[in-house]
């Protein structure tokens, strides 16, 4: 942007009138969760994943008087994994503890076998990303296309009214829409993950968690004597367990190449394939002795890795960038200019922002009010106003 960015933001933002959202802040209107969604009984579907979440999420459900079913997703697992183990959440271990706490709900139970989808969906994309240069967030697209959608539209032809998880978001209906906004943990929000669903398709989702914390569901779980109250959770993607790395070395065609240093050009080491690399990575490059250095740029076209010295080099740091596949929470989509705050990873600070038109058909432009770090192509930057989830779009 220059050096006129600051004033260039400063003019739009005067330009458009944010619309006062304080009493949603204040919690002014009645959420549809765990707490309020009393008026009307439904046949409810929920993924059960065997943790402490989706249980206590079934439990709500059920005290409040829904007809209650349960079910497990079996997703795609890595053969070629010497370990043979992705992690926890697809294991043998986690359809034990589901089908326990179903029981101890007294709540039906069953399994949906999503492993061709989730491997054709989720894995291919997110190999196909890492080979182009990006880096995917693989939960994004299995949340809207196997984990939630897919499972909706079986649920549906199953003939229940609405899907229930255990992801941590509030969800609010006012004139007809469904609203989503953050959890009252902020720590384990995941409203940036869903993003990407429909008006169509959001209300028929429940998420009963949203007003509580995180040792909340806990106390709940031990309450209801369920057992996975005290069960840890997984901090690993679903189809894989460990680095990224060890996965896509074992998926993908490496190419090794020179690894150069942007403030001379000199060839200071070999990568190992730049699919195993992204924007701002520290760790993993293996140069020996002249470190510490950072990933800035790569160059898919003459296989190059460009790194720098510094955490902070001003390489690493952008006042604005584009996405596409933008998608947006309401039926009519906001008017641009659009003054908003931005999410540009999970649990990534929301950072004011201004988004406008692109320059192509299917392109938005984000200007940034203070540059960030490490905004990385292949992610997601998701749009709040206030606590409110508006839409988002994947960075370029």
């Amino acid at each position: 942007m220059g050096k006129d960015g600051k004033a260039v933001f400063r003019i739009i933002q005067k330009s458009i009138r944010v619309k006062e959202i304080s009493r949603i802040e204040a919690g002014f209107f009645n959420f549809s969760d765990g707490k309020s969604m009393k008026k009307k009984k439904l046949k409810i579907l929920v993924a059960m994943s065997g943790g402490v979440d989706s249980s206590v999420a079934a439990q709500l459900l059920k005290n409040q008087g829904h007809e209650v079913a349960g079910v497990f997703l079996n997703f795609w697992k890595d053969e070629a994994d010497p370990h043979k183990s992705a992690n926890k959440d697809c294991s043998g271990e986690s359809l034990r503890d589901a089908r326990k706490v179903a029981a101890k709900i007294g709540i039906p139970f069953f399994t949906l076998d999503f492993a061709a989808e989730f491997k054709k969906v989720v894995v291919d994309y997110f190999l196909a990303e890492y080979e182009a240069g990006r880096t995917p967030n693989p939960c994004v697209v299995c949340n809207k296309q196997i984990k939630i959608g897919l499972l909706l539209r079986q649920a549906l032809s199953l003939g229940y009214d609405a899907v229930a998880t255990g992801h941590y978001l509030k969800r609010l209906e006012q004139n007809g829409e469904v609203k989503i906004y953050r959890a009252k943990d902020n720590y384990k929000d995941q409203s940036y993950f869903l993003y990407t669903f429909s008006q169509s398709e959001i209300k028929r989702l429940y998420f009963p968690l949203g007003n509580y914390t995180k040792s909340e569901v806990r106390a709940l779980a031990a309450k209801y004597g369920l057992p996975t109250a005290s069960k840890a959770e997984s901090q690993d993607l679903c189809f894989l367990k460990g680095p990224h790395n060890n996965f896509l070395k074992r998926h993908l065609k490496l190419k090794p190449g020179p690894i150069k240093r942007q403030e001379d050009g000199q060839i200071i080491g070999e990568h190992l394939g730049l699919p195993l690399y992204t924007v701002g990575q520290r760790k993993g490059i293996e140069i020996g002795g002249t470190g510490p250095y950072y990933v800035a740029e790569k160059d898919r076209k003459n296989n190059i890795l460009w790194v720098v010295r510094t955490w902070d080099d001003n390489l690493l740091y952008r006042r604005e960038f584009t996405i596409k596949q933008a998608t947006w929470m309401d039926k009519k989509r906001p008017s641009l200019p659009l003054s908003c705050r931005t999410v540009i990873r999970y649990r990534h600070d929301a950072w004011p922002c201004i988004v406008t038109a692109g320059k192509t058909r299917g392109e938005l432009k984000v200007i940034l009010k203070k540059a960030i770090r490490a905004v990385t192509p292949g992610q997601s930057a998701v749009f709040y106003q206030g606590r409110r989830l508006l839409g988002g779009g994947v960075i370029q």
